[in-house]
């Protein structure tokens, strides 16, 4: 009886941390504006982002006034998106595309089509274009937003993630200390404290594996996603998506090294009783 109880405070441990962890991670680093701000700004020391930003700037600079000259614009954007100020412009860019899915705060006709937009007025208006934007006469707007998708999507529209950020908090912290709780009652529970942290261990490296295949086989799916979007936009949400990758790789591999390192302690710890009983 206590072997069956063990086992099932052992799966629904190993259950909770496979949803704790994905969970923490979404919420720290996509619901969360100042991590999602953190994480584009992270993107932006990329080449290929910047570059692909450079030539956006430089599009919608053309269409802000007919007499640009595009080759001087598009040398003023290459320096600008290389400089020390652009990942905390471009952060602040997605700061805006955040608040447009998750609050209510921006409006619905920003984009005539309703698509997904990102402002980059801020970048506009800085120093590096100054120059260049006053001897063509252009003024920039208080508002220069960019569509993320060609198509406007029945899913994303403007704040249509408003409850995952009200309650996004609550679950993740409430999953955290429910995958603790049981940790520690299936402890309690264990004959064997050592098997049982090897158990957990175990539990662990299973929970940082899976992540890990999740994750190749969501990128796939997550490739198709990004079809709706092209061009220079594109290749922006591909160093996006690569840099969040990363992100949750390092917590995956911080998974399996604790995982690792209870594995270890446990078969110490058992080896240590199974001495003392001896003696």
């Amino acid at each position: 009886m206590r072997f069956a109880a063990t086992l099932l405070m052992w799966l629904v441990t190993t259950l909770l941390l496979a949803l704790a962890l994905p969970a923490a991670w979404v919420q720290q680093h996509l619901v969360d504006e100042d991590g999602y701000a953190a994480l584009a700004q992270k993107a932006a020391s990329d080449p290929g982002l910047q570059s692909a930003m450079a030539s956006q700037l430089t599009t919608q600079v053309a269409r802000l006034g007919a007499s640009v000259n595009t080759q001087t614009v598009s040398l003023v954007a290459a320096t600008y998106t290389s400089s020390s100020s652009f990942p905390g412009q471009f952060a602040q860019a997605n700061r805006f595309a955040h608040r447009w899915l998750f609050t209510d705060s921006i409006r619905s006709n920003v984009d005539s089509q309703g698509r997904w937009v990102i402002d980059i007025a801020p970048m506009l208006s800085d120093t590096a274009f100054k120059e260049t934007l006053s001897d063509c006469n252009i003024t920039v707007p208080t508002s220069v937003p960019i569509p993320l998708t060609d198509n406007a999507s029945s899913v994303l529209r403007p704040g249509s993630l408003r409850l995952v950020a009200g309650y996004g908090p609550w679950v993740s912290v409430g999953l955290a200390v429910l995958t603790g709780f049981f940790a520690l009652l299936t402890l309690f529970v264990a004959r064997s404290r050592g098997k049982m942290l090897v158990g957990l261990g175990v539990s662990a490296l299973l929970v940082g594996a899976a992540g890990w295949a999740a994750i190749e086989f969501g990128r796939r799916r997550l490739n198709a996603v990004l079809d709706n979007s092209s061009g220079d936009i594109r290749r922006i949400a591909e160093v996006l998506v690569g840099t969040a990758q990363n992100s949750m790789h390092q917590w995956l591999n911080i998974t399996l090294v604790v995982g690792g390192g209870l594995v270890i302690i446990g078969v110490i710890v058992s080896l240590l009783v199974s001495l003392a009983r001896s003696t």
